[in-house]
């Protein structure tokens, strides 16, 4: 019993300092490229979600479920999680894209783009990143829309500046 509390508390020791290290690593990437705030709550969040599952896992062999069992439940849970991905790719492409565009993406909030594709031929000024899509004001139609974040992934992308 001693021993399995000794193993929890060196789980939530290293927990502590994984999640701290990662805030202080994102803060600098931030103040470093100039990224907004609420975008890096998203990554935080994201990064948070790792890091809890990888731990709850860790909790269960250390509490004594053997490896078989651990192996039958944690299947059982990722074929769940299949399908219900599976039925919502976008949602996770989505996500997913959104952490690329947070790394990788040189726009910003407040830059102007040109979305350079026959089907999605839009010029505006964005207003929001989001988890999901991007807020795109449109100044000749006045009008707001959003686009997925996978769109601006995978489309060409035309920086026109900061208005």
């Amino acid at each position: 019993m001693h021993t399995i509390i000794i193993k929890i508390s060196v789980l939530l020791i290293i927990l502590l300092t994984i999640i701290n290290i990662t805030k202080k690593l994102t803060k600098t990437y931030i103040t470093k490229n100039a990224i907004e705030p609420h975008r890096r709550k998203l990554i935080l969040n994201l990064f948070y979600l790792v890091y809890f599952l990888s731990a709850f896992f860790i909790l269960l062999l250390i509490l004594g479920i053997e490896f078989k069992q651990f192996g039958v439940f944690a299947s059982s849970i990722l074929a769940v999680l299949g399908v219900g991905f599976f039925a919502q790719w976008s949602m996770l492409s989505n996500l997913t894209a959104s952490v690329i565009l947070f790394f990788y993406h040189p726009m910003r909030i407040g830059n102007t783009v040109k979305i350079l594709d026959k089907e999605y031929d839009l010029t505006g000024e964005i207003k929001d990143i989001t988890g999901f899509y991007v807020l795109l004001y449109i100044p000749e139609t006045k009008k707001q829309i959003t686009i997925p974040n996978i769109v601006m992934l995978y489309k060409g992308i035309e920086l026109k500046g900061k208005d």
